[in-house]
């Protein structure tokens, strides 16, 4: 499956009946962090997740939990060794500044303050988040 670049944010979510509507819940985090806001319009896509039936066999369960374990999933848009700048939106529980770039892919960036712009290099990736560090730091009006 291609992800396209204006993905703003992919969450997991259940779909509930309310009142004779479909309701999808749009996780707190993305709202507070800016990717998404209230009283806009979004598209929204609604993917089947290939779960294993209750009436499979305990092996063939085993086997779709191993195949779900092996799908990489979309690659990250960032490589090791790449600098870009970057806008710290958040501070992480560990006092980290996080960075979100295309499809809401988080890079954490340490020594960082909110609203900060700098240049980073990536030190190392992983399937859902990336590490940098400062290479430059940007007046507020870059």
């Amino acid at each position: 499956m291609e992800v396209p670049d204006n993905l703003l944010c992919l969450f997991t979510a259940q779909l509930k009946e309310e009142d004779g509507s479909y309701i999808i819940e749009v996780p707190d985090q993305e709202v507070t962090k800016g990717q998404v806001q209230t009283d806009n319009m979004y598209s929204a896509a609604v993917l089947q997740t290939d779960t294993a039936s209750a009436e499979e066999q305990p092996e063939q369960q085993d086997q779709t939990q191993k195949q779900d374990r092996a799908d990489p999933g979309p690659k990250p848009p960032v490589e090791v060794g790449e600098q870009r700048a970057v806008d710290i939106e958040d501070i992480g529980e560990q006092g980290d500044g996080i960075a979100r770039v295309e499809r809401g892919y988080v890079i954490i960036v340490p020594d960082t303050e909110v609203n900060e712009r700098v240049t980073i290099k990536i030190k190392s990736i992983r399937p859902n988040v990336a590490f940098g560090e400062v290479v430059e730091q940007h007046d507020h009006s870059e």
